[in-house]
């Protein structure tokens, strides 16, 4: 269903590029979910918004949001009136859209940079630039998620994040720092911190570790993860099954780390060279298959059950053991 809309953003965006990314990628998101059973209106909505925005450029944006808006509620109403569920609902998509953020950064210049970014993709973002008052925000204002800063006026980023989880706080935390060791990055992590990115960064690798942290059900705050008698540990790096300590090189480490988060489910190669490699396009190599085929030999060792599945022609799936 999805992949229609996406081409008809990307014809749009081809069309009208003055058109900023954030509002057409959210026109087209917006519809795909609230019609899940209605591509061509959905993609209507999109091809809607290019006109729109092409002959209005200066009003066209507020315009156009009102106008898919208003499309995707026309759809769920549809929806409801059906009986439907409305778990792909406008009301469901625009929390997902308006996730609030704190950001805690005592650096004006890379903090206007972050909110310029978070906002575009349609994040409501609140600014503080010392600890102490970042804290005080961070009681009273509850986010989803923040962005925390390590070095701060006033209070150490990272006390202010212990304070928080003695507190039972459990917002999830993006850690920034320009400590990039890895002591600095597991102290980070142990003093309550979700995850660690290290200065200087690309705004877009912060957007999306953003989302994977709001991805992530609530109260999911696993320092381990285990499939089976498989386990890791995120924190240490380390894995075992059952009571075999397993050596994993750092790439084998997280393409573990990404199954496990998925077991049962089919992996596709390019599925695992995106999130994997952070390869954006799906090149001609046998890169995924070299690595699973080295991984395999470690967790499946001999005379244990297999837990890693090759599907011919599809990808891989991880299942423990029944």
């Amino acid at each position: 269903m999805v992949r229609p809309i996406y081409r008809d953003y990307i014809h749009l965006r081809a069309a009208h590029p003055a058109c900023p990314m954030g509002v057409s990628l959210l026109a087209a998101e917006r519809t795909a979910h609230a019609t899940p059973h209605s591509p061509g209106e959905a993609g209507g909505a999109v091809r809607l918004l290019g006109k729109i925005w092409a002959e209005n450029p200066v009003p066209g944006k507020a315009l156009a949001l009102q106008v898919v808006d208003l499309m995707a509620l026309i759809a769920v109403g549809r929806r409801q009136a059906s009986g439907l569920p409305d778990e792909h609902g406008f009301a469901a998509i625009e929390k997902r859209h308006m996730a609030k953020v704190l950001l805690i950064e005592d650096d004006a210049e890379t903090a206007e940079e972050i909110k310029a970014e978070l906002a575009d993709r349609g994040f409501d973002v609140e600014w503080s630039g010392n600890g102490i008052e970042g804290l005080d925000k961070a009681r009273s204002s509850q986010p989803d998620a923040m962005i925390v800063d390590r070095l701060l006026p006033g209070m150490d980023g990272l006390t202010v994040i212990e304070t928080l989880r003695k507190e039972q706080v459990r917002t999830p935390v993006l850690v920034l720092s320009a400590l990039g060791a890895v002591d600095d990055r597991v102290r980070g992590l142990r003093m309550g911190g979700d995850d660690y990115l290290t200065k200087p960064f690309a705004i877009v690798e912060l957007v999306a570790r953003m989302e994977a942290l709001l991805r992530r059900p609530a109260e999911s705050r696993e320092t381990t993860l285990k499939v089976g008698t498989l386990e890791i540990d995120l924190i240490e790096r380390t894995a075992k099954r059952g009571d075999r300590a397993i050596e994993l090189l750092p790439r084998e480490f997280r393409l573990l780390e990404y199954m496990m988060r998925r077991a049962d489910q089919l992996l596709t190669r390019a599925m695992l060279l995106e999130e994997v490699w952070n390869y954006k396009f799906v090149p001609a190599t046998n890169l995924v298959d070299v690595h699973m085929g080295r991984l395999r030999h470690k967790v499946d060792g001999s005379g244990d059950a297999p837990m890693i599945h090759n599907v011919r022609g599809a990808g891989f799936i991880l299942k423990a053991v029944s």
